[in-house]
């Protein structure tokens, strides 16, 4: 099926009625305070469900109607076709010619049959995958899988990068409560020799478990240090005395040592791994998107298959809610507008994700790649330029930390910064300091930031206080500092699947306003090239130094001088 060119958004009408509901809040003075007073529904008119989610849109720079002029520009891009291209397997990602199809890894069993994509059914691929995925987990984890010298693993070693790793390790911090097998789980992503130094650290060979993520088994980090990995562990099994270090028992600790994510099975063979025990994903799954694919094994491993499908069914809840909801009552469509809202009229440069969980101190840099590789771009899926400002810098850091490092810029810098804040009801760990339970002071300061940032405090009110004249200015507060509430009843592994879904489809919905291929990834391919010509010049190669600009000679020349090894 071809793909229409995409739809200039600023030429439509839906745009110039956002930019005259614009000017006249500018004119009017956007006034946070007085729009609560004037309207007392406002927080009921501006907030939302989905799945188990509650999201409380009222502290945004927008009035209820604003609402209406987002569904409108829904529409005028015509999103509804491209969420249903996207569901379908269209191949949307047209620079690649390849469908998109991540929501099919988390349909139900149910679902068999109904969708056929270039003559595969998707949706039993992924669940016979899951199944030989699910098998494998319980073999690790009931202990029937043991290493070369018959000991139970209790480490799995995940080597991958980018998308291979940002979201699984993401997810195994976000869920560490759920692990029950004794079971844990360590990340290689680096090419720095240091990451794999520290991560091997204090290991124990016979019981540690590698999982190689690469889906063609070629990615230059990832097989690097999948063959350092291969020489620690043989060299500290022969050391041990644990194998004697012939052809045979090296073959044999490699085979019970290494499991690979991978679709090229001959490569995967070449390094010593049982095909068997390699387990695939397909090319409409987007590295960044992969996380509840065959990437996900390490998660299926230390936390199990039951848990790994509660986490399958959080995605699907807000796929079917975004696929069947209203863009006037979507709030996945409505945040993704909302950005484009901050992006292309108050030209906001960044957008903060700030969870109140300290289990999701990963999730702001694994929307880092979700968000600015899909989004950060300046051609349109036809090839032409763009026609508005593209790609918030997504960025972020678990409260109430962040609140000790960077929130004065946020609410008193001279840049516009929308922030979500994301907390829980419940936490796996409740604790009471005296008299004081500490997740709900830890509640207080999520809810007190919100309101901070909505509401600030004037000169009269810093004065009352009998604050000295001198020093009023510096206490101000200005307020209409935007902040979007997210809140859920407990950070499981149902939600975490939500939090994903969510923030995937308000990719997409940015993404189809601006006119993008999200699903590509040419501008990180440079720097891959360029370094393959650098790296000879830097150690020998005096013809391919002198290729290089001058200020590469120089930097490789300081090098070659103070290297001490």
């Amino acid at each position: 099926m071809a793909i229409n060119p995409p739809i200039d958004a600023t030429q439509t009408p839906a745009w110039a009625a956002l930019q005259k509901h614009y000017d006249e809040l500018q004119a009017e003075g956007i006034d946070l305070k007085k729009w609560f007073a004037e309207d007392a529904d406002r927080v009921e008119k501006l907030s939302f469900e989905a799945g188990d989610l509650h999201f409380d849109l009222s502290k945004n720079l927008i009035k209820p109607e604003t609402l209406k002029l987002f569904a409108d520009l829904a529409k005028d891009v015509k999103l509804d076709e491209r969420i249903k291209q996207q569901y379908t397997g269209v191949h949307i990602n047209n620079t690649e010619d390849r469908a998109v199809l991540h929501t099919a890894l988390r349909r139900p069993v149910e679902d068999e049959g109904k969708y056929i994509v270039d003559g595969q059914d998707v949706v039993k691929d992924v669940r016979d995958t899951l199944e030989r995925i699910y098998a494998f987990a319980e073999k690790v984890r009931s202990g029937e899988w043991r290493g070369v010298t018959g000991k139970k693993i209790d480490t799995v070693v995940n080597i991958g990068i980018g998308g291979s790793d940002l979201g699984p390790v993401m997810a195994y911090e976000a869920l560490k409560p759920y692990a029950d097998a004794g079971i844990s789980a360590r990340y290689i992503s680096n090419i720095d020799p240091n990451d794999l130094a520290e991560k091997t650290k204090g290991l124990d060979p016979e019981t540690t478990l590698f999982i190689i993520v690469s889906k063609t088994f070629t990615t230059l980090e990832t097989l690097t240090n999948a063959r350092e990995a291969r020489t620690w562990l043989l060299e500290e099994l022969k050391a041990s005395g644990a194998i004697d270090g012939s052809d045979e028992k090296n073959a044999e600790a490699i085979k019970k040592h290494f499991v690979a994510v991978s679709t090229n099975l001959e490569k995967v063979e070449e390094f010593g791994i049982d095909p068997e025990n390699a387990f695939g994903f397909w090319n409409w799954v987007g590295g960044r998107y992969s996380v509840d694919s065959a990437v996900g094994t390490s998660l299926a491993v230390v936390y199990g298959p039951a848990q790994f499908e509660e986490f399958l069914h959080g995605f699907h809840e807000i796929d079917e809610y975004f696929a069947n909801t209203p863009f006037e009552k979507n709030v996945v469509a409505l945040l993704g507008l909302l950005n484009v809202w901050y992006r292309n009229f108050f030209k906001v440069a960044s957008h903060a994700v700030l969870p109140y969980d300290q289990y999701l101190h990963r999730f702001p840099a694994y929307l880092q790649q979700l968000t600015m590789e899909s989004n950060g771009k300046s051609v349109r899926w036809d090839g032409t330029p763009v026609t508005t400002e593209t790609g918030e810098i997504f960025w972020g850091e678990p409260g109430t930390n962040g609140q000790h490092a960077f929130y004065q810029l946020i609410h008193q810098g001279t840049q516009l910064i929308p922030a979500d804040f994301i907390a829980f009801a419940n936490t796996p760990n409740p604790v009471k300091d005296g008299d004081q339970d500490v997740h709900e002071l830890f509640l207080g300061n999520y809810l007190a930031q919100t309101k901070a940032l909505a509401f600030g405090k004037t000169a009269d009110e810093v004065r009352a206080e009998g604050t000295p004249e001198a020093i009023v200015p510096a206490r101000v507060f200005k307020g209409n500092r935007p902040t979007t509430s997210i809140l859920g009843v407990a950070l499981t592994p149902f939600s975490l699947g939500e939090l994903i879904a969510l923030y995937e489809h308000i990719t997409l919905v940015e993404g189809t306003v601006w006119g993008l291929d999200s699903y590509d990834q040419w501008g990180v391919e440079l720097g891959k090239q360029l370094a393959k010509q650098i790296t000879p010049a830097i150690s020998k190669d005096d013809d391919a130094l002198a290729a290089q600009d001058a200020s590469t000679q120089s930097l490789i020349k300081f090098y070659r001088e103070h290297r001490e090894f």
